[in-house]
């Protein structure tokens, strides 16, 4: 982000000029003789004996390292070209020690591209490219395969045992903002976040976004400019979207509360408010039917409905959610446990009143019936239903979950209802993770397979097909964490 770039380099010149004015002493203090070995890096080797300094809490701080490598392929039908891609990468993260309640959190992450197809090369039938391979490095920039590396968190916190205040670069899991993390890095964003625990049985959460590192990119964006860094489908109309690089935001609030009024009943609402862009507000309750049994169930529903604000003065083409639209959607979920057993009954419906549009840059659905590798965002008129069992094994550390879906949507040529055009389909999936332990303590494994058909008859043209339905997807992920 240039805007923060400028900022923060003028800050560091002015504040470095200030000091060398006070002390011209710092001016030699900072050389460095040829005969001595480099001394870049002068930090202290122990801890400082006043255990109440700064310099302690950031010697007594700890280190987090993460090593991750991903193998995806996508098989599509037919003559339509096929995908194959690996990446391999690490990053490390560091929090200091809480020092009168502040910590100092920074990470950052670099990805290679050990092997892959050419993501240059587009199908000759579609004259489309890969949707889900290129997704684990630099989707900007296909033919990047080495420079691929990004400065993630770099925050301060201050917390207490009912509370926490962040600012600066996050991570944040909410159902508008999320980290979407199903490829190398997840979505980060950068503002002011609070988290309270003060009120008896309820979690308050909240903040300013002015910015974010969308999964799949290397940059920071403004909230607002990084709408239309994914594809942006097409309008109402069927005329080709325009508004990337056009909408201005100067950012976006959201406020989430969940409350357990109940024993057995917890109840939760959140807001999202894009300045000049869009309003959603969602509600969400769980209730348990049944506690303290071999068997337990639990049913839940939740309710959506969103409208657009404000255009900004751009053309129709040009605008993200005209003012006066919106959507609404609804849903519910049966659940069912019995020890290492866990099974799922969902169902959600978009109406017609519009399309339900959230940044796909920012993360996935909120919907129950929400599946990895597809989502809802871009529709109306929609009628999904979704079963998933889930075992958690006692001999091996391995969960196994067995999915699938049938996703009922407008016509592809309904433009009004279906903004990327994909058609009605089923979706099938096998989940494995394997946790290791022993010597091997910290490494994990998964294997995901998917299948996605297309739903009925009504589908024409290799454009509505390819990456979307008649398809295999294979995902293999080892991830080290230390």
């Amino acid at each position: 982000m240039k805007y923060q770039t400028s900022i923060f380099t003028r800050a560091i010149w002015q504040t470095g000029m200030l000091m060398l004015s006070l002390s011209p002493a710092l001016l030699t203090a900072q050389h460095q003789d040829l005969a001595e070995a480099p001394a870049a890096w002068k930090g202290r080797r122990e801890p400082s004996a006043d255990t109440s300094s700064f310099l302690h809490a950031c010697k007594t701080g700890h280190f987090q390292g993460h090593f991750r490598s991903y193998c995806m392929s996508t098989d599509n039908s037919g003559p339509l070209t096929d995908y194959y891609a690996l990446a391999a990468g690490a990053g490390l993260r560091y929090e200091t020690a809480p020092w009168h309640h502040f910590q100092v959190t920074m990470s950052g992450f670099f990805i290679l591209n050990v092997a892959s197809s050419d993501f240059t090369q587009r199908d000759s039938l579609t004259g489309q490219g890969s949707r889900y391979e290129l997704g684990l490095f630099d989707i900007e920039n296909p033919a990047n395969k080495s420079d691929i590396d990004r400065l993630e968190e770099l925050m301060v916190s201050y917390r207490t045992a009912k509370g926490a205040v962040s600012l600066g670069r996050m991570h944040i899991n909410t159902p508008f903002v999320n980290l979407q993390d199903g490829r190398m890095r997840p979505t980060l964003v950068s503002g002011l976040w609070l988290e309270s625990r003060h009120i008896p049985r309820t979690r308050v959460q909240g903040g300013w976004l002015a910015g974010v590192s969308p999964r799949s990119t290397v940059r920071w964006y403004r909230m607002g400019e990084s709408i239309g860094v994914y594809p942006t489908g097409v309008q109402p109309d069927g005329q080709p979207s325009r508004y990337a690089g056009l909408l201005e935001s100067r950012g976006v609030a959201l406020l989430g509360i969940t409350s357990q009024p109940l024993t057995r009943l917890q109840v939760q609402g959140w807001g999202i408010w894009i300045e000049n862009i869009a309003w959603t507000g969602l509600t969400q309750a769980e209730y348990q039917v049944t506690a303290g049994k071999p068997h337990s169930w639990k049913v839940a529903g939740q309710a959506l409905v969103q409208a657009g604000t404000g255009g900004g003065g751009l053309a129709a083409a040009e605008t993200y959610i005209a003012p006066g639209t919106g959507a609404r959607a609804w849903g519910g979920r049966l659940s069912w446990s019995h020890g290492p057993w866990e099974a799922y009954l969902a169902y959600t419906r978009i109406t017609d009143h519009g399309r339900y549009l959230m940044p796909r840059e920012w993360g996935r659905d909120p919907f129950f019936t929400f599946l990895p590798r597809e989502r809802n965002e871009g529709l109306g008129d929609v009628h999904a239903t979704t079963a998933q069992l889930q075992r958690r094994w006692t001999r091996l550390p391995l969960r196994t979950t067995l999915a699938t879906g049938a996703y009922r949507l407008p016509d592809v040529r309904r433009t009004d209802l279906n903004k990327y055009g994909l058609p009605s389909y089923w979706q099938t999936h096998l989940d494995l993770r394997y946790t290791f332990g022993g010597s091997m303590e910290g490494l994990d494994a998964q294997l995901l397979l998917v299948h996605k058909a297309a739903l009925g008859k009504d589908v024409s043209g290799y454009r509505y097909i390819f990456n979307k339905v008649d398809m295999f997807l294979y995902h293999a992920v080892l991830n080290y964490h230390f």
